[in-house]
């Protein structure tokens, strides 16, 4: 049995995975899955791969696509989620701020530099027209950070993902002021070069898998309740987002990623730009 180690996020997305692992589907091919949910996100991830801590990550476009050309070891081999990630905005719920525009300026709360929370404040700031120069970061690593940052007025405003943030809000912990979607597919596996080198056949034996069961999973008979039940979601949220969600079995276009580095690099966050071949690798 070859073991392989994941990593991603613990939020719904990622059901897919944990199905597959739980009915051994990796395993009917000789692979040991083994998944590490990674409640900092991308930021950490990214760590993981160039660390080998991690064989695989499910990960943010645009923050693999940052550290790739940084000198991550890594390349992306397909698009896992091709919708885009709707980032709520997030607020205290005691915060005298009411609207987008009353954060302009103010301090966000990211889960580390280099995670979607990070760059995703530049994108926010650069729809708003806001100076992206007086952009202020508090890193508060995970969610109950995010949390006790906002109460105590150590940060202003955070953004995360709209339904996996729902339920703080429905307990009025927070109060969401705003929406920010991804212009690109939200997330891709990354894998690390070595292991495309040493492993491509298992890699080739996770993909056919995963990518039945993403094309099935909509499908499942009450997938929308095992989700709520799973994710602490109200039903309604889930057949919101589930309607709005929309799994991937290609890879990223060179259009795709053309447009990540061109807002990467406008927004300052790369100091240059790589061919299609320096990101991405077709199995």
């Amino acid at each position: 049995m070859k073991t392989v180690k994941i990593a991603g996020v613990p939020e719904h997305f990622n059901l897919p995975w944990h199905l597959a692992i739980e009915e051994a589907a990796f395993e009917s091919r000789g692979i040991q899955l083994e998944w590490t949910d990674v409640p900092e996100g991308t930021g950490r991830m990214c760590n993981m791969l160039r660390e080998g801590e991690t064989d695989i990550a499910i990960i943010l476009t645009e923050g693999i696509t940052r550290d790739i050309i940084a000198g991550n070891p890594s390349k992306i081999v397909q698009v896992y989620v091709k919708s885009p990630l709707v980032w709520g905005i997030h607020v205290g719920a005691a915060s005298p701020y009411q609207r987008l525009e009353d954060v302009e300026g103010r301090k966000a709360a990211i889960s580390r530099f280099g995670s979607g929370s990070h760059l995703m404040a530049y994108v926010n700031a650069d729809k708003q027209n806001w100076d992206i120069e007086k952009l202020q970061f508090e890193v508060i690593n995970n969610l109950d950070g995010a949390v006790e940052a906002l109460s105590q007025g150590t940060a202003d405003y955070f953004m995360w993902e709209r339904f996996t943030t729902k339920p703080l809000v429905d307990e009025g912990v927070f109060r969401r002021i705003a929406d920010c979607p991804t212009p690109w597919p939200c997330f891709v596996i990354a894998v690390r070069e070595e292991f495309i080198r040493k492993e491509k056949g298992s890699l080739k034996h996770i993909l056919e898998i995963i990518n039945t069961y993403t094309s099935e999973f909509k499908y499942i008979p009450s997938i929308d309740r095992s989700l709520a039940n799973r994710y602490n979601q109200k039903l309604e949220d889930i057949k919101e987002w589930l309607a709005m969600t929309h799994w991937s079995q290609e890879n990223l276009s060179t259009s795709t990623i053309s447009m990540v580095q061109q807002y990467l690099s406008q927004l300052n966050l790369i100091e240059k730009t790589v061919n299609f071949e320096a990101i991405v690798t077709e199995l």
